[in-house]
């Protein structure tokens, strides 16, 4: 499988995509900071650097899974929820890059409060434009505690095939909540009360320290990663080398692109259910 990614950051859609041993194609990041722990992990990947300047044409029907967390920031409720005002309302130029790529399938992300913005005014036309490219979309409300994590951080996933004629079977397999019609089924994992999220709540410590793991390990145990270390990538399901490239200066930059970066674990849960719909 041939994945390409958008709005890269440091790279959480393309660890689970290493994680699937699928072929990261392409990573494509306007921040400096990320596009240096990009293109040290995937060196053999083509970078590109701001989206609204990149014709994707090249890669035309050449992507199987094309992944993008588009800015998050006009819809967080930690923002101003600019919405479609906000300068970073980006959606419009991963659905040209849809365009030009024409892959398989597509997996977009965003926080929770892009659903309610506006009435879900831009939850539903990011629908409509991928059925309007051809897409069968899914969204689900995935949390990272659906996969154990030590905390909810809930997200909405789009996810979408082309023609797809198998959709139930990605349904079934994805785990976590599902978000259909506008309607919240509420499930175990996203439990904030759930005995899964309150016995991960006081991670164990082994000999006074935590255990420490590879690059390519995929963390199946987050009771070995801290819930408040100085930078949060243990919590957020990123390695700790992910981003040990930077420099001291850009320790900022650390903490803002973990912010921002997706859980790896919950889009590798995407990834090996669409994988399945191969065989």
């Amino acid at each position: 499988m041939r994945h390409g990614s958008l709005f890269s950051g440091i790279g959480g859609f393309d660890l689970a995509a290493e994680w699937m041993g699928w072929e990261n194609v392409f990573h494509c990041e306007w921040n400096e900071f990320g596009r240096k722990v990009l293109n040290h992990y995937w060196p053999n990947a083509k970078s590109y650097e701001d989206i609204t300047q990149t014709d994707f044409s090249i890669h035309r029907g050449k992507i199987d899974v094309l992944t993008g967390g588009f800015p998050c920031q006009p819809y967080s409720n930690a923002g101003k929820r600019l919405g479609k005002e906000d300068e970073r309302h980006l959606w419009p130029e991963m659905l040209r890059a849809i365009r030009e790529i024409r892959p398989t399938y597509v997996v977009g992300e965003n926080v929770r409060g892009l659903v309610n913005w506006s009435g879900g005014l831009v939850f539903e036309e990011v629908c409509a434009d991928l059925e309007a490219e051809g897409y069968e979309v899914q969204p689900f409300l995935l949390p990272a505690c659906g996969k154990d994590a030590p905390h909810r951080r809930d997200r909405i996933w789009f996810v979408a095939h082309y023609n797809n004629r198998d959709w139930e079977k990605v349904r079934l397999q994805t785990r976590g909540q599902e978000y259909v019609d506008g309607i919240e089924r509420a499930g175990d994992a996203s439990d904030s009360n759930s005995p899964s999220l309150k016995s991960k709540s006081e991670p164990k410590q082994r000999q006074g320290e935590f255990k420490r793991r590879s690059f390519f390990d995929l963390p199946d145990n987050w009771e070995t990663f801290p819930t408040e270390p100085p930078i949060c990538g243990g919590n957020d399901g990123l390695p700790e080398r992910m981003d040990g490239i930077s420099f001291p200066k850009w320790r900022n930059e650390s903490i803002k692109a973990y912010g921002n970066a997706i859980v790896p674990q919950v889009a590798f849960e995407i990834f090996k259910a669409i994988q399945n719909l191969k065989k």
